[in-house]
């Protein structure tokens, strides 16, 4: 199994779509067996999502992310365990040890414009509003 966090300095990082690096654990048997940094290379959620399927990522470790993001992790067959924070390893061990929770509303908290709908096509890349979608 593969678990991607979002990643920075050791932290969870709190925007999905605007990560710089996932921290990738390769599990077997309950027990993390190889760990790397990768650079994302891309931004927004559709070059982000695609990156965790071409690593084969079984589950994805985030802090906020928005709807259109949560969609395409779904696409691509990605598990997604939003709404955390905090250090990294510890939020996989937690995982492995069945005691990470879902959380359900971990919608990003910024305005994508009011007559601008990122639901409807992919994001990744131009702006929605002030902001990327993710």
């Amino acid at each position: 199994m593969k678990i991607a966090v979002t990643y920075e300095n050791g932290q969870i990082f709190q925007h999905f779509g605007h990560t710089e690096q996932f921290k990738v654990y390769t599990v077997e048997n309950k027990e993390v067996v190889a760990m790397e940094v990768i650079d994302t290379n891309g931004s927004g959620h559709g070059a982000l999502a695609g990156l965790l399927a071409d690593i084969n990522a079984d589950i994805l470790i985030c802090g906020g992310i928005g709807g259109g993001a949560q969609r395409a992790l779904s696409q691509a067959g990605v598990t997604l365990y939003a709404g955390n924070s905090g250090l990294a390893d510890v939020a996989v061990s937690k995982l492995i040890g069945g005691t990470l929770e879902q959380i359900a509303d971990a919608n990003c908290g910024h305005d994508h414009g009011e007559d601008h709908d990122c639901d409807d096509h992919d994001c990744g890349d131009h702006d929605c509003g002030e902001e990327k979608c993710h």
